[in-house]
């Protein structure tokens, strides 16, 4: 298996039914438990194609990311942007070459934020939003670039219309703006950028 050590173009949603097609997404309830595959079934289900990039050595248009101690599946197959099991986060190398910086790191830290939040999708877009204000990478220009890019998205289920998800995310933006929220020390210095289913970003389209 190739190990990945830098990614230029990644996005997330999505989810996988792991019977029988374990490389496609799916949603995947996290409060469910651990009960989806583990990175190594995975694997080996997803095909030769796909890269494991460890903890810490995922890099987005040079920028060094991190989702806690949680690698990253880089697999083209993925049928969308990006996904996230319990423990791993999967990205589309292919669904995100040509989007802007700040719409790719917010693509990887909604699915990073199921990690964390659980299935809902309106706190994994609010952790995304957070994440980029804490540590710098999230300006304007970028909230736009987000706004643009989820507006044209249809919901489901458990994905609101993208129109509100960034009238949703703007107005979070604005206020952690307000309130004077700032990089956290804790993070990494950045400039600014203008039932078994993986959890995704939005539905398939």
């Amino acid at each position: 298996m190739r190990i990945g050590g830098a990614l230029f173009g990644v996005l997330v949603w999505g989810s996988l039914a792991f019977q029988p097609s374990p490389a496609r997404a799916q949603e995947h309830t996290f409060l469910d438990g651990p009960s989806g595959p583990t990175i190594d079934d995975y694997l080996k289900q997803a095909g030769p194609d796909v890269k494991l990039v460890p903890q810490g050595s995922l890099k987005i248009d040079g920028r060094t990311v991190n989702c806690g101690k949680r690698p990253t599946v880089l697999n083209s197959n993925f049928d969308s942007w990006g996904g996230a099991f319990p423990g791993f986060v999967i990205l589309n190398t292919k669904k995100i070459t040509g989007l802007s910086t700040a719409v790719k790191l917010y693509v990887y830290s909604h699915e990073c934020g199921h990690q964390f939040e659980g299935p809902d999708e309106t706190k994994a877009d609010l952790f995304a939003i957070r994440r980029g204000v804490k540590w710098g990478w999230l300006d304007a220009v970028g909230m736009e670039e987000i706004c643009t890019f989820i507006s044209t998205l249809k919901g489901d289920a458990v994905h609101p219309p993208g129109p509100q998800r960034c009238e949703t995310m703007r107005n979070y933006y604005k206020q952690l703006i307000e309130s004077g929220t700032t990089q956290s020390a804790s993070t990494p210095a950045a400039e600014p950028v203008s039932k078994q289913k993986a959890q995704a970003l939005a539905p398939q389209q």
